[in-house]
């Protein structure tokens, strides 16, 4: 009889190990594929090269849009949605620290980045306003939820001078609403 429970006891300890070794084998698996965070990249007062035209023809926004808020709904990364023109020099500069090498793969990693051109505001107007933004000046960076959440609403033209401020405060505000939820 003692050998029945002594040996009951063994396999149940057995099946317990076995058990936890495969949910641990699992989680690292699983920790192993996602890519790790990229930290906030540290460009400090590296010069930053204003793009000549970050912007397609305006009439690609609509779609370039859709196609971003799907990819965000993959992914469950937050849209970056870049309203500007490309004879806009605050624009241009801020392209440029959304592609400076160091910045660009914290950009991909944290947003779905999509430019629109408002061409001389009459272009694309309706795009800001489903968001429930009315654009007066440019650039207007808007970070998005998937779900279509503006999370920066209250801070739309903190951008708008790029090219007076240092590509690390442009990230800097950047990282601080990707933050927002």
């Amino acid at each position: 009889m003692r050998s029945t429970a002594l040996f009951r006891t063994l396999l149940l300890a057995t099946a317990l190990t076995v058990s936890v070794a495969g949910v641990a084998q699992t989680a690292a698996a699983q920790t192993s594929t996602a890519p790790a965070a990229l930290p906030v990249p540290q460009i400090g007062s590296a010069p930053i090269t204003a793009v000549a035209h970050p912007y397609a023809e305006p009439e690609s926004a609509h779609a370039a849009v859709d196609a971003a808020f799907a990819q965000a709904r993959k992914t469950g990364r937050k849209v970056l949605i870049d309203f500007g023109a490309n004879w806009c020099p605050d624009c241009r500069v801020l392209a440029g620290v959304l592609t400076h090498p160091a910045v660009s793969p914290w950009v991909e990693q944290t947003f779905e980045v999509v430019s629109v051109n408002v061409d001389h505001f009459n272009q694309n107007m309706d795009l800001a306003k489903k968001f429930g933004i009315t654009i007066k000046a440019i650039p207007v960076a808007l970070i998005v939820t998937p779900d279509g959440k503006v999370l920066n609403g209250d801070e739309t033209l903190a951008l708008g001078d790029a090219r007076r401020m240092s590509g690390q405060a442009v990230v800097d505000k950047l990282a601080e609403w990707a933050k927002r939820s």
